[in-house]
């Protein structure tokens, strides 16, 4: 999640001069650096079960699964970001050989929250499209249990699938699937999700 813009006009190579030196993250579009903002407890615990979970089901198959710290280079749209997670499954590439900027990876994960859900859905997921290594999008609710997945077709467009309670979203381009269950499990303090309470019988 990033703040306003604190700095302007600044090349892709100070940009990263100045964030490699710096104790706080920030993004970078087109010239601004945007401070990256916390994220609540369900937003930190909710990116941590997927990614539990996926470092789970890829363990011995050659894929990484990178946190937040990994930064993402979007060449096309003048663009470095920190995605809550991704994986990469090919021989990874970087920036330069400080090996802190990937090129490539095959799946990126956005956990929503109510600053960054229009960006993550709209300009920053066509920004990640733009990326000829992305297969799948993986968006998941800080506020209920609800996974989606956008997966590239061989003609290029995107097939979204939405996934709720006692189901599991499938990830094709890794050979897994998350099981929602337990991507949410001790989430929520009962009650919390947001989600509409049963009808009455």
């Amino acid at each position: 999640m990033a703040q306003a813009a604190v700095r302007t006009g600044l090349p892709p190579q100070e940009y990263l001069e100045l964030e490699r030196s710096s104790p706080l993250r920030h993004e970078y579009a087109d010239g601004e650096i945007f401070a990256m903002a916390g994220g609540t407890l369900e937003h930190s615990a909710v990116a941590a079960n997927v990614l539990g979970e996926l470092r789970s089901a890829l363990r011995g198959r050659g894929c990484r699964v990178l946190t937040s710290d990994m930064r993402i280079k979007i060449a096309a749209a003048r663009r470095y970001v920190y995605p809550d997670g991704a994986v990469v499954c090919s021989r990874p590439e970087f920036e330069d050989d400080q090996r802190d900027t990937l090129l490539n990876p095959r799946v990126v994960v956005e956990v929503l929250s109510d600053s960054s859900e229009a960006y993550d859905r709209g300009d920053k997921f066509g920004q990640y499209r733009t990326l000829p290594s992305l297969e799948e999008y993986v968006l998941a609710s800080q506020k209920a249990p609800r996974i989606e997945v956008f997966t590239r077709q061989a003609d290029g467009s995107w097939l979204l699938r939405i996934h709720g309670p006692g189901e599991r979203a499938e990830l094709s381009s890794l050979g897994c699937t998350l099981d929602v269950d337990r991507v949410y499990q001790d989430v929520f303090e009962q009650g919390a999700t947001g989600e509409a309470p049963p009808a009455a019988p």
